[in-house]
């Protein structure tokens, strides 16, 4: 996430049209639902209706869609006519989920849009397209719009406010007639990036951040396996586990009390339940942790486990590293794994320092 300082100067910067900025930044317009790259030509809008993000990819899954008067997605070249057209196509239908059979049915070798839509601006075309459809889905939750929530449980879905991404992505609506959960989710801004929190207002069911790779098969399993619709929504959970997890970033927290539903096995919840006992500041490999639940050589299923976690920083998956010290892998990236484990140790070393003056 961007600091407010860095915000300023990012403004700054997006008034004067300074070209030294591109690439460090884009901005998001809430008035108009766009991004755009610094250099923008457009008018300029007030501070408070700007967003900033460090990729493109930040920006598509806040539910911004490219700037077509700046085309932010073509930075630093300019794209290629194919480029263009799948940008094109995506706008068109951006709920679609796209698969190679696709592309060939336009003439395009996936590769090839795979290579030139990586060597753009960082990310595959089917990266692309995934974050521009479950941008139009977070769109929702971070509206958390209550007349959605009124049309969902009385089983009435109107197409000007419950968008078919949203219904695809979460679940669609439920028949009154059906037994179905209903589950709310929302948005939390972090300082390591906005995760997206999942409950009901006696647990917390899943709680990611909104880039994480697999997020929607990730969301898919658990409505079917729960027989549940997700709406957009707070409750008391999400309420408490946004401010916990703020009293977390600034070091006022070491262990969460947000009560939490584990979904799965008996043994991924046993590894689970073994990783909420590392202490803060504390790692264990990958080893370790299989011998914690008396596995001792089912490490490697350990770490798929591990790795199942649907519990970001709650159940801290991020301790669990490399026998030779290496950080070993995190589904919410490892730059996001390495912030968390040196915050936490850098808190650990504060807290015996406060026990050694005493």
């Amino acid at each position: 996430m961007i600091c407010s300082e860095l915000e300023r100067e990012y403004y700054q910067a997006l008034v004067e049209r300074k070209r030294n900025y591109e690439g460090l930044f884009f901005v998001g317009v809430r008035t108009t639902g766009v991004f755009c790259r610094p250099t923008c030509p457009a008018r300029k809008p007030k501070f408070e209706n700007c967003e900033f993000f460090e990729t493109a990819q930040q920006a598509l899954l806040a539910s911004y869609r490219p700037c077509q008067r700046c085309n932010p997605l073509s930075h630093p070249m300019i794209a290629s006519e194919l480029v263009k057209e799948l940008v094109e196509k995506v706008e068109e239908d951006p709920e679609k989920r796209w698969k190679d059979q696709d592309l060939r049915g336009l003439g395009i070798d996936p590769s090839t849009a795979r290579r030139q839509f990586k060597k753009r601006f960082g990310m595959t075309f089917v990266e692309y397209a995934r974050a521009r459809r479950m941008g139009v889905a977070m769109k929702e939750i971070r509206k958390g719009n209550s007349v959605i929530d009124t049309q969902i449980l009385t089983g009435y879905e109107s197409s000007s406010g419950f968008r078919d991404a949203f219904s695809r992505i979460m679940g669609a609506p439920p028949s009154v007639k059906g037994e179905v959960n209903i589950l709310k989710a929302a948005w939390l801004d972090t300082e390591l990036g906005p995760m997206i929190a999942i409950s009901n207002e006696e647990a917390l069911y899943l709680l990611e951040f909104v880039d994480r790779k697999g997020l929607e098969k990730e969301v898919e399993r658990m409505r079917n396996k729960l027989n549940a619709a997700i709406i957009p929504g707070n409750t008391a959970i999400t309420r408490s586990i946004e401010k916990e997890l703020l009293q977390y970033f600034k070091g006022q927290l070491t262990e969460f009390k947000t009560p939490i539903y584990l979904m799965g096995s008996p043994f991924q919840k046993s590894v689970w339940e073994s990783l909420r006992r590392i202490p803060s500041g504390e790692t264990r490999s990958y080893s370790e942790l299989a011998a914690s639940i008396q596995r001792p050589t089912a490490f490697r299923v350990a770490a798929r486990a591990n790795g199942a976690n649907q519990l970001a920083i709650v159940i801290p998956c991020h301790r669990v590293v490399q026998s030779n010290g290496g950080l070993g892998g995190y589904a919410g990236g490892l730059n996001r794994k390495k912030w968390l484990l040196e915050h936490e140790y850098k808190l650990k070393l504060e807290r015996k320092q406060v026990l050694k003056e005493k």
